[in-house]
């Protein structure tokens, strides 16, 4: 068998290729476990703290881990010197995205399908959207990030540098856009979030990395150890899938017109976004190691805070909740969509930074 050819048969690249199908497979698949299982989610629900739930944090992290190996400290202190792709995120994600977000999901759920969803139904809708909009990705985008071939370190910069302004401007955004005074950041669903999928992996990581290249050498570490974990990442975001959506099974099937309604905002959003902070780092002349995980932050939702609020605002069987969870499932097969689109236009962008 020729070298390409086992890189066709096995790995990374078999799952690569047909990653769209393996998703689609998966979700059907949790979908059905929670419909005709449903003790498996709530033997899982078990597991849960502050809104997070513990067995999916560990999946996600199986999924950063491989990518954290790649980081050393000089990177990121490298990281901090380039300003322009901190200066798109930042700005797309918290001067553009909620505002964007907020007009992009009236327009179709008070205007478009008037007829279609009750006005009080589409105004929860409406809040639901706003909390996805207002929370940029913490954890899958590392994910999207390796898939892309990211630089990891400068992702891990861009994903702390937003978790830190998510503190300060979650709140008074979505007081601004919904009108409410009573909005609180659940800060245990955050600190716990950022505890999950960045300090726990990266500090696992650099400990990692730190072992092994003083013990076997760097060469070691780049061409044996890493090649190692080429399947973890793709596997751990299917198994993700299947746990998610055991969860969600009963929402999706009980709501499947208004399902429908609600994605189509969410879509045009994540697409604008994406190509909008794309389309200024290609401005920028910014490499493509790092448009590409900046594009992707702004694009994909803190979807766990998002249905946090959610449920704290207006309760576990409100439309708000509704729109959250649609958030999930719109997201993935989306953003898989966008990382083909990023990989097939590498060629936009200056090889070197």
């Amino acid at each position: 068998m020729t070298q390409e050819g086992k890189k066709q048969s096995g790995g990374l690249d078999f799952f690569g290729r047909y990653l769209t199908l393996w998703v689609a497979l998966c979700i059907v698949i949790g979908v059905a476990i929670g419909q005709f299982i449903p003790e498996f989610p709530e033997m899982l629900s078990r597991f849960e703290y502050a809104k997070v739930s513990i067995p999916v944090a560990i999946l996600i992290w199986f999924m950063i881990y491989p990518m954290m190996l790649k980081i050393d400290f000089s990177s990121i202190v490298e990281a901090t010197k380039k300003p322009k792709g901190l200066t798109i995120t930042c700005v797309t994600n918290w001067l553009i995205k909620p505002f964007t977000m907020y007009l992009i999901s009236a327009f179709f759920l008070k205007i478009v399908f008037k007829n279609l969803i009750p006005e009080d139904l589409a105004s929860d809708y409406l809040a639901g959207a706003v909390l996805l909009g207002a929370a940029p990705c913490t954890a899958m985008v590392f994910v999207w990030s390796h898939l892309t071939k990211g630089d990891p370190a400068y992702t891990l910069v861009q994903v702390a540098v937003n978790d830190i302004i998510l503190l300060f401007a979650f709140t008074p955004i979505v007081a601004l856009l919904l009108g409410v005074s009573n909005v609180t950041v659940p800060y245990n669903t955050l600190f716990l979030s950022v505890v999950l999928f960045v300090v726990i992996p990266f500090i696992g990581g650099y400990l990692s990395r730190k072992y092994i290249v003083k013990s076997k050498g760097i060469d070691y570490f780049e061409n044996v150890f890493l090649k190692k974990f080429d399947n973890v990442t793709i596997i751990g975001l299917l198994l993700t899938l299947i746990t998610i959506f055991s969860f969600q099974g009963e929402v999706i099937l009980n709501n499947p017109l208004h399902i429908v309604l609600i994605a189509v905002p969410l879509i045009i959003q994540t697409v604008f976004i994406f190509f909008l902070a794309y389309g200024w780092s290609k401005l920028w002349k910014l490499p493509h190691n790092i448009a590409a995980p900046g594009a992707m932050i702004g694009a994909s939702n803190f979807f766990e805070l998002a249905v946090a609020v959610a449920i704290s605002l207006f309760g576990l069987q409100s439309g708000a909740a509704l729109a959250t969870v649609v958030g999930v499932l719109v997201e993935v097969p989306l953003m898989l969509t966008l990382v083909k689109i990023a990989n097939n236009t590498k060629h936009w962008f200056p090889n070197k930074r």
